[in-house]
């Protein structure tokens, strides 16, 4: 005889097994979108040349999955003293798969204090953001995130 907890138990894992096999939507994460032309023209241009780093002072805050791509929240922030022989000049804000890749510039003083910046983004469907940082010593750092969108925000 079969008790109500071993029924419960083996009836969502067994839920759990079909929800992966039929492909519900939410269950599976889609894979990021391929990176366009524009992206790769707009991250060669930044770069310059430059080897960019990820030594983890650069830190980009996203959800890891949105409902809606026409909101999506951001904070990026640069661990930097902010003085004049070391601080941060610009973070860029790119995307890989939106109709535009470059999404916004911060650029900082020495009077900002701090290099952090909070905003909201559009983005148009799963796909990589990427942040790169200009420092004043010649730097450049790079990180990426990977949001999966439900839903497209950029009218595509």
């Amino acid at each position: 005889m079969l008790n109500r907890r071993t029924f419960l138990l083996e009836g969502s894992a067994a839920a759990a097994v079909l929800a992966l096999l039929v492909g519900i939507p939410g269950v599976r994460a889609e894979p990021a979108a391929a990176e366009t032309p524009e992206f790769k023209t707009t991250l060669e241009t930044l770069l310059a040349n430059a080897k960019p780093h990820d030594d983890g002072s650069l830190v980009l805050d996203l959800p890891e999955s949105v409902d809606n791509g026409d909101y999506v929240p951001v904070a990026l922030a640069v661990e930097s003293p902010m003085t004049a022989e070391n601080h941060v000049k610009a973070v860029h804000l790119l995307s890989t798969a939106n109709p535009r890749a470059a999404v916004a510039t911060f650029r900082f003083t020495l009077l900002s204090g701090k290099a952090r910046v909070t905003s909201r983004m559009r983005l148009a469907k799963t796909q990589d953001v990427v942040a790169v940082a200009e420092l004043s010593d010649g730097r450049i750092l790079l990180t990426r995130r990977k949001v999966d969108v439900k839903v497209g925000g950029c009218g595509i």
